[in-house]
């Protein structure tokens, strides 16, 4: 890691680490945190992921993406990593960077992440990337975590040429990055829960079935980071992104649901209140887990993909990944 990128890491470590509950706070009463979000501009992160010759770091991009990864290692309540997408989508279209946060929209129609705060908002099409201004909020509602996710009613704006970057792509690589740093703390706080609470006079991580359900769990998130990284790396090396976002998507999003179904267990009744901090990375990853391509999405592509292989490209398909 260079000093610019762990510079950056250093600041966002020390931003979210200080602001996350006070962010997660104002987020749920629908509230913009707008010191931590100061903070935030400051501190340069949005522009992590823009080329220098773009107004940028220049920073590698696999340590760009390790700073999405941080973002879900917090549950961050913002939406920086919208913000550094849309601002690399836009240079890579020749569109000017976006002015304070961004809300990114697959498409027109799109709910749009944190969408009602959003001063730019950046929307995909076939023909060529649209930068618009701030705009009218159709519907408000929230996601699963309560987070903003909004209907907007997207006002006139720029256009630009066909981005060399898919934003459906690179929304769902910022969510696998996410969603893998969420798992980390998943099993964090798990291990952390069974380890300190005494049942029978002993730890809870002292009973064999626990440790089982502890070793599944820690399976499944090495095989999400796994996944994550892949795909991050696909994306420095300038691979073939589509697949390994659909690889990265697909047992990420199988490792959500079975990391969190065991967290939960594992906690009991205490991980679901508001007290406890396990509730707010499980209900983001269960968010996440569907935004920029569902589920069923990028399990279907990636089948497709299995299926175009054929039957004597198949295995050269799966050891290439």
């Amino acid at each position: 890691m260079n000093d610019v990128s762990a510079m950056l890491a250093d600041t966002a470590e020390r931003l979210f680490a200080t602001h996350a509950e006070g962010i997660e706070s104002a987020a749920r009463a629908g509230t913009w945190a707008d010191a931590a979000w100061a903070a935030i501009e400051e501190s340069g992160l949005p522009l992590a992921l823009v080329p220098e010759e773009h107004g940028g770091f220049g920073i590698p991009a696999s340590e760009a993406l390790a700073l999405i990864r941080l973002i879900g290692r917090h549950a961050l309540a913002l939406p920086l990593a919208e913000t550094m997408i849309g601002n690399v989508v836009l240079a890579s279209a020749g569109l000017p960077l976006a002015e304070g946060p961004v809300g990114l929209a697959e498409h027109a129609e799109a709910r749009v992440p944190w969408g009602r705060f959003a001063k730019t908002i950046v929307v995909g099409s076939e023909t060529g990337v649209q930068r618009h201004g701030a705009s009218p909020v159709a519907a408000e509602s929230t996601n699963v975590a309560g987070h903003p996710r909004d209907q907007i009613s997207v006002l006139p704006g720029q256009t630009g040429s066909r981005a060399e970057l898919s934003l459906l792509e690179l929304g769902a690589l910022a969510r696998a990055m996410q969603m893998a740093g969420a798992l980390e703390r998943v099993l964090e706080l798990t291990i952390e829960h069974v380890s300190s609470r005494v049942q029978f006079g002993r730890p809870l991580a002292k009973f064999q079935a626990i440790q089982q359900e502890l070793a599944k769990l820690a399976g499944e998130v090495a095989a999400a980071s796994a996944a994550a990284d892949h795909a991050a790396d696909t994306y420095a090396t300038g691979g073939d992104l589509t697949f390994a976002v659909a690889v990265a998507r697909t047992r990420i999003g199988e490792a959500a649901s079975k990391a969190t179904a065991i967290g939960h267990q594992l906690h009991g009744a205490i991980g679901f209140t508001r007290e406890h901090a396990l509730h707010r990375f499980t209900t983001a990853l269960w968010a996440w887990r569907d935004e920029f391509g569902t589920q069923r999405y990028w399990t279907l592509a990636l089948g497709k993909r299995a299926l175009t292989a054929g039957r004597d490209g198949y295995w050269l398909m799966v050891v290439a990944a």
